[in-house]
C-alpha cells in the first residue's frame, strides 16, 4: 500500500484540516457533496483516507537533510562562502518560522481526527483505538520536533474554530509536560494500534516502537547533558522499545548501498518505514544532485577519518593504513560504507563529452573501478561516475577549482557525498530510488547508547548491535577489552562511547541527525573547530597554480575553504521562538540568551 495513495484524498483531507469555518458567515447551510466533519468522518476507510496527509510530515529525501548536516562538524558545502549559520553565529530571532508554525498546521489537522473518532457510531472499539494511535503518532512526532528545537511550548488539545485560541493566548508547557505527553501518546499508541497498521508500508506497531526508541534516546540524553531530571526514565523506555525491535528484527540487510539506492524497499527486512517514489507520481532530486554541479555537499577530513580500517583500528593506529598522501593510499582497506558514501578514487581515458572510456597505463587508476564492481551493481555505484547525463567522469576526486574541462560531480574537501546516487534513472531530477524513514540500523545504535549511558552496555550489547553494523561494512568486531587508541578522540567522553558514537556517525552518515545529535550531547564545539579537506599537492594532483587554498597558504597540506568559527554560545542549543509568536501571545517568553 502506497504511502501516498490517491493525491485527490489528500487535497480533499487536507482542505477539511485547514478549512477555517468561522471566515464567513453569508451561508450556513453546506452544498450538496460537500467535505464537512459530519460527512467525512462516519465510516472506517474516510478515517484512514483523510490520515493519508501526515504521512506527508516525513522529509524523506528531500534536500533539506543534507542541508541540516552542514551546521554538524563532518559535513561542509562545496561552495565558497557557504558556510552554516549556526556554526557562524549568524542565526536572528525570525519574524516566523516554518520551524514552528509548520508542526502546529499539522497538529490542527491531528486534532480534527481525534475529536471526531468518539462520535462515530460505525467503529468498533478496536478501530477506534488504532484510529486514535495513528492520531497520536504523527501529534508525537510533530511535538518531538517542537520539544527538540524550541524546548518548552504550546499544548494544543483540540482543534478549536476561530483560530486556535490556544495558540494565540495559552500558556506554553515546561519541557517536562510536553515531553511526557508524548510519551503517553506512544505508550497508548504501542498498546492499541493495529499490529499490522493498515497493510504494507503503514503506520504500525513497529513504527510506533522506532519512534519510542527515537525520541526515548534523544530526550535522554538532552537531559542528561543539559542538566535535567529524568534522563533514566527515557532512556529505559528506548532501550524497552528498542529491544523489542531487535527480538523481531534481529538481522540487519546485507546490502548497506541498497538501503538508500533501491527503485523499491517494499521487500527490504530492515526497513519499518519508507517513502515510496514513482515516476511521474512522486521523484526527488538527490541523485540527480549527486551528479551534476548544483549538489554540492562535502564530507570534511574529520569525517573520512572516522572510518576505521578492516582490522578495526583507526587508520591513526592500523598498521593496513599507508597514509594518506593520496587518495589511493587513503582509501584502502576500509570500511566499506566509505566507498558507498564517498566516491573511490580513479582515473580513466575519455575525450568529453563521452558515454565510454578506456583505462589508463596506470594500474592503480583502475583499483577501485574493480573493487567496486565486486561491491555493487551497474544500476548503483560502479566506477567512473558519470554525470546526470550519463557522461563519463574523468576522475576522482574532480575538484572545483580544477575540473579538468568537466564543469559537474565537483568537490570543494575532495570527499563528495554521493551516498544517494545511483543510475536506476539517468534523467535530471527525476530520481525514484526509495527513502528509508525508520530502519533498524538506527534501532541498533539507539539501544547501544541507551544501554551506555544506563550503564547495562557489554560485549554481548556490543555483538548484538555495534558488531553487527561493523560486519556489514566489512570491519572486524569491537572488542571492549581491546579498544584501539584514537589520539583524536574527545578526553571528556569514555572510549567505550566514542566508539558508540563514531558507529553511529558513520551508520547515518548524511541522513539528517548529527546536528540534533551534537545538539543533545551537548558537542557544538566539535563543530566551532575548522573544516578541513583531504590532503593534496599542487604540481602533482591539481597544477600548481590551481587556486584551490590549503591550510596555512602551503603547497602542499589540507585543502581550506573556510576559517575557524567562533565558539558556539550556548543559548544556541534551542531555537529563537518567532517574534510574531510572542507578539501575538504575550504569554509565550523567547528562549533564554535570545534577546539580549
Amino acid at each position: 500500500m502506497k504511502i501516498f495513495k490517491s493525491i485527490i484524498y489528500i487535497a480533499l483531507a487536507t482542505s477539511l484540516a485547514t478549512g477555517n469555518t468561522s471566515c464567513t458567515k453569508l451561508l450556513d447551510l453546506s452544498p450538496e457533496g460537500t467535505l464537512t466533519e459530519n460527512t467525512t468522518f462516519t465510516s472506517y476507510d474516510n478515517f484512514i483516507t483523510y490520515s493519508w496527509q501526515f504521512y506527508g510530515i516525513f522529509p524523506g529525501y528531500s534536500n533539506s537533510v543534507p542541508n541540516s548536516e552542514v551546521n554538524g562538524d563532518l559535513f561542509a558545502l562545496a561552495n565558497n562562502n557557504a558556510t552554516s549559520d549556526w556554526i557562524w553565529n549568524r542565526i536572528v530571532i525570525p519574524g516566523t518560522s516554518s520551524d514552528y508554525n509548520a508542526p502546529y498546521v499539522q497538529i490542527r489537522a491531528i486534532n480534527i481526527l481525534l475529536n471526531n473518532i468518539d462520535a462515530a457510531s460505525q467503529l468498533s472499539d478496536v478501530e477506534k483505538k488504532h484510529i486514535r494511535s495513528i492520531g497520536y503518532f504523527f501529534k508525537a512526532y510533530n511535538y518531538m520536533d517542537l520539544l527538540n528545537k524550541f524546548g518548552g511550548v504550546i499544548w494544543v488539545e483540540n482543534a478549536i474554530n476561530d483560530g486556535d485560541k490556544e495558540i494565540l493566548y495559552g500558556t506554553p508547557s515546561s519541557r517536562d509536560e510536553i515531553a511526557q505527553k508524548i510519551m503517553d501518546m506512544l505508550t497508548f499508541a504501542e498498546a492499541n494500534i493495529k499490529v499490522a497498521g493498515d497493510g504494507k508500508n503503514t503506520i504500525n506497531v513497529h513504527t510506533v516502537r522506532a519512534l519510542i526508541s527515537r525520541f526515548g534516546l534523544r530526550e535522554g540524553t538532552w537531559r542528561k547533558y543539559h542538566g535535567l531530571s529524568d534522563s533514566e526514565k527515557y532512556l529505559n523506555v528506548s532501550v524497552d522499545a528498542s529491544s523489542k525491535l531487535i527480538a523481531s528484527f534481529p538481522e540487519l540487510h546485507n546490502d548497506y548501498d541498497e538501503l538508500f539506492n533501491s527503485e523499491s524497499l517494499a521487500n527490504n527486512s530492515e526497513v519499518l518505514l519508507y517513502k515510496q517514489y514513482e515516476v511521474n507520481q512522486i521523484t526527488h532530486t538527490l541523485a540527480s544532485l549527486a551528479r551534476n554541479s548544483s549538489g554540492r555537499w562535502d564530507l570534511t577530513k574529520k569525517a573520512a577519518d572516522l572510518y576505521l580500517m578492516k582490522d578495526g583500528q583507526t587508520r591513526w593506529t592500523s598498521p593496513q593504513f599507508a597514509g594518506d598522501d593520496t587518495p589511493y593510499k587513503e582509501f584502502r582497506n576500509r570500511d566499506i560504507r566509505l566507498y558507498y558514501t564517498v566516491p573511490p578514487p580513479f582515473k580513466v581515458i575519455t575525450n568529453h563529452p563521452s558515454y565510454t572510456f578506456e583505462h589508463t597505463e596506470n594500474l592503480a587508476d583502475r583499483e577501485y573501478i574493480d573493487l567496486m564492481n565486486i561491491l555493487s551493481i551497474p544500476s548503483r555505484k560502479t566506477l567512473p561516475t558519470i554525470n546526470w547525463q550519463g557522461l563519463v567522469l574523468r576522475q576522482e576526486p574532480h575538484y572545483a577549482d580544477y575540473t579538468n574541462g568537466q564543469p559537474f560531480n565537483v568537490t570543494f574537501t575532495g570527499y563528495r557525498f554521493y551516498k544517494f546516487s545511483n543510475k536506476i534513472k539517468i534523467l535530471q531530477n527525476e530520481d525514484i530510488n526509495d527513502a528509508p524513514i525508520f530502519r533498524m540500523g538506527e534501532v541498533f545504535l539507539n539501544l547501544a547508547e541507551a544501554k551506555y549511558e544506563l550503564g547495562t552496555f557489554n560485549q554481548g550489547v556490543a555483538d548484538q548491535t555495534i558488531n553487527k553494523l561493523r560486519k556489514r561494512g566489512q570491519v572486524a568486531s569491537l572488542q571492549l577489552t581491546a579498544i584501539p587508541s584514537d589520539p583524536t578522540r574527545d578526553a571528556s567522553v569514555t572510549p567505550i562511547l566514542w566508539e558508540i558514537r563514531r558507529e553511529r556517525a558513520i551508520e547515518l552518515m548524511g541522513e539528517g541527525f548529527r546536528f540534533d545529535d551534537l545538539r543533545r550531547w551537548k558537542k557544538m564545539d566539535y563543530a566551532s573547530a575548522r573544516k578541513i579537506g583531504r590532503y593534496i599537492q599542487k604540481g602533482v594532483d591539481v597544477p600548481a597554480n590551481a587556486p584551490i587554498p590549503i591550510l596555512n597558504g602551503g603547497s602542499s597540506g589540507n585543502i581550506a575553504y573556510e576559517g575557524t568559527p567562533p565558539s558556539f554560545p550556548e543559548y544556541y542549543y534551542l531555537y529563537p521562538i518567532p517574534s510574531a509568536e510572542i507578539v501575538l501571545n504575550p504569554n509565550i517568553k523567547q528562549n533564554p540568551g535570545w534577546v539580549k
